[in-house]
């Protein structure tokens, strides 16, 4: 359903965020190592993370990335999906026709709207801090 550098950026997010409730910067290597990706990729995905203020870049031998603490409670899942895959996943056809609409649906249409309408509104309401208070910590597992 997201692209891969969607999930990457998904699973990054998540465990920068719960890296930084631990008042721990985390490196590339780090980051990489954890959601099983290469570094080259991570570096890109943590680029355009950090190009749109989600995540913050701190440079020197006691860098790392981090999320600002006050902004563990506002950023939301819609926010990553949005700078990685646009809005097309509340938008395109389930089957990916490109003449299925209203007038013309195709067989998944109007099922597939449910679907959407229900993981936008999971998206949106997802924030990082709500996230990181559902999950049990030894539970979480960012690899493939």
């Amino acid at each position: 359903m997201f692209s891969n550098s969607c999930e990457y950026g998904l699973r990054a997010i998540i465990f920068i965020a719960q890296q930084t409730t631990q008042n721990n910067k985390v490196s590339l290597s780090t980051i990489s190592a954890e959601i099983n990706s290469p570094e080259a990729f991570t570096a890109k995905i943590l680029q355009k993370l950090t190009r749109n203020n989600i995540v913050k870049s701190i440079k020197g031998p006691y860098g790392g990335f981090k999320i600002e603490e006050d902004k563990l409670d506002v950023i939301t899942l819609s926010e990553v999906v949005n700078i990685f895959d646009g809005d097309t996943i509340y938008t395109r056809c389930g089957l990916g026709l490109s003449q299925c609409n209203g007038d013309s649906p195709c067989p998944l249409h109007h099922k597939f709207i449910e679907i959407r309408d229900k993981l936008k509104y999971m998206l949106e309401n997802s924030t990082l801090s709500g996230l990181l208070n559902d999950l049990d910590s030894d539970l979480l597992r960012l690899k493939r």
